[in-house]
């Protein structure tokens, strides 16, 4: 009997080892199996943001404006204790707001741009107010080696050019109609989707991400973040200076002031000169026909109400913990103008501030395992 023991202890042996065997190799089939689904999982969302890629701008755009307009959401939601409805009335308010908003302001430029232009050349003609003025510094132009004559023919061309322009965008604002409808159904279908199911989307993007849950968390919390900051700071800001704007028309007595109020609402949006671009040339046009008072007035209201109060107290109230470096901000604006036109005024910023934070959760968790 003593002599079988060693051999019932081998046969023990080479069984527990066979078994571990056995647990290695399925161990090793279920991780080659798991790496496999890992990578299919990935080239299904890259099949997807493929697809997706050409309506990109108007989904992102769409979960910034569920963003900003998510207290409307609330408020309705609660009132009405019926989600579905909730949303369809947020989406309906802010498309009827959005295409009145847009369509308005296309009839009215045109409109107004023909009868400034019609305006111009009529004071181009003898008699005119500009014909005057041009005779008035006749003696400078000369120095310049110009004539009044020419000056009046390039006044004419370009009121001309001008009522001609104006009908070019009229007809290319119509054939982008078709595209910028297309963009706008999938804007409000990701409002939608966002305003009723964010928390589930951050959970579903929190299982699948291969980052650690509080970095994806903290991720979709600064892109919602910054999301409702640049929608809110930039419209807002550009609402603000166009009624202050039309208040400083008004008071200096501009023609067309309500006009040229919107229009300065709009070029707020263009990054860096904004509404130089309107009162500045208005403040021109007031000393050169005569009114240097007015004129002074209106580019002082200029500086210190439409620039000075929207960007140093408006501004910074709507925006006051998402400071980024002058340099990024306008790389974010110039950069997302020139990649994604003028919704990347929008798309730029939001972009830039999520890849900041990246870069703050990384160098955070770098300082974190360095202690």
């Amino acid at each position: 009997m003593s002599y079988g023991r060693p051999k019932v202890l081998e046969v023990a042996r080479a069984v527990a080892q066979s078994r571990v065997q056995s647990v290695v190799r399925v161990g090793s089939d279920a991780m080659t199996k798991r790496q496999a689904l890992a990578w299919l999982a990935i080239g299904a969302v890259l099949l997807i943001c493929w697809l997706a890629r050409p309506f990109a701008t108007g989904l992102l755009l769409g979960a910034v404006m569920a963003f900003t307009l998510e207290p409307v959401y609330a408020f309705l939601a609660r009132h009405t204790r019926r989600p579905a409805a909730a949303s369809l009335l947020t989406l309906l308010g802010s498309g009827a707001i959005i295409l009145g908003l847009v369509s308005g302001f296309a009839s009215l430029f045109v409109a107004r741009a023909m009868v400034l232009a019609k305006l111009a050349h009529d004071q181009a003609q003898p008699n005119g107010a500009i014909y005057l003025w041009v005779e008035s510094v006749a003696n400078w132009l000369g120095r310049l080696g110009l004539s009044p004559a020419s000056v009046i023919e390039r006044v004419e061309a370009g009121a001309g050019a001008l009522a001609s322009r104006s009908a070019a965008i009229a007809g290319s604002v119509a054939s982008g109609t078709f595209g910028t409808l297309i963009e706008l159904l999938f804007a409000f279908m990701a409002m939608d989707a966002v305003l009723r199911h964010w928390k589930q989307i951050v959970a579903a993007v929190a299982a699948v991400a291969p980052f650690e849950t509080g970095h994806t968390q903290a991720l979709l919390a600064e892109f919602r973040r910054v999301g409702r900051i640049t929608v809110t700071g930039t419209f807002v800001t550009g609402l603000a200076q166009g009624v202050l704007a039309t208040i400083g028309y008004l008071i200096t007595d501009v023609p067309q002031a309500v006009f040229f109020g919107i229009c300065t609402a709009f070029a707020s949006l263009i990054p860096a000169v904004g509404t130089l671009l309107i009162w500045i040339p208005i403040g021109i046009y007031l000393f050169l026909s005569g009114h240097p008072t007015r004129a002074i007035i209106e580019i002082l209201w200029g500086a210190l109400i439409i620039i000075g109060l929207s960007d140093y107290v408006i501004r910074p109230r709507l925006a006051s913990d998402s400071a980024m470096p002058a340099v990024l901000v306008f790389i974010a604006l110039f950069g997302g103008l020139e990649a994604f036109g003028v919704s990347g005024l929008i798309v730029g910023p939001v972009v830039m501030s999520l890849a900041v934070a990246v870069l703050r959760i990384y160098s955070r968790e770098e300082k974190r395992a360095d202690s």
